[in-house]
């Protein structure tokens, strides 16, 4: 019960936003109507549960927003990259495979220290692509210093931080379509 208890008061107190961070997530919503407009995609990547936010973000924002997303959970894809550049570049590769003039980068990670991400962010500045990242753990991490427009959880617990960067990205999604339930309150 104690457990519960501190666990459920730890989300309560990470999802009151400050006014600075809902007009981060306004800015967000703005940036991804824009890139509608000018008919260009998302490219979205995570590891392991970040990843599995990565893909439910990008179907329902390709889906319900109507805005190109994609993400590259493919196994062949994965492997194939990793086994040609390693690892750790696979996914630089697959922003330089996939990604064209315009279009806009998510990086989804909780410590924001793995060496795949940290080198796609890295990749992303050298080549001037607009990234947006999503941490947590630790506020002086890599790819933080690194991007556009960045969100941080302020947790060291990982399914915190995972949860609270999906119930951000889903939030966009929700502004973006105007979410008929949730329209008396907008």
């Amino acid at each position: 019960m104690k457990f519960l208890n501190h666990y459920f008061s730890e989300y309560k107190k990470l999802l009151e936003f400050d006014k600075k961070e809902i007009k981060k997530i306004l800015t967000l919503k703005e940036t991804l109507k824009k890139l509608k407009k000018n008919k260009k995609k998302i490219l979205i990547f995570g590891n392991g549960g970040s990843a599995a936010i990565a893909s439910h973000f990008s179907v329902d924002l390709t889906k319900n927003a109507k805005i190109k997303a994609v993400n590259f959970n493919e196994a062949d894809l994965i492997t194939c990259f990793a086994n040609d550049y390693g690892y750790e570049n696979w996914i630089k590769k697959a922003i330089e495979y996939y990604s064209e003039p315009g279009d806009i980068l998510i990086l989804v990670s909780s410590s924001g220290t793995s060496k795949n991400i940290v080198n796609a962010a890295n990749y992303a500045k050298r080549k001037k692509i607009k990234l947006i990242t999503f941490t947590g753990i630790n506020k002086n991490n890599p790819i933080k210093k690194i991007g556009n427009l960045n969100f941080f959880v302020n947790s060291k617990a990982y399914n915190i931080v995972e949860s609270i960067h999906q119930i951000m990205l889903l939030s966009v999604v929700d502004l973006i379509i105007g979410k008929s339930e949730y329209k008396s309150n907008l």
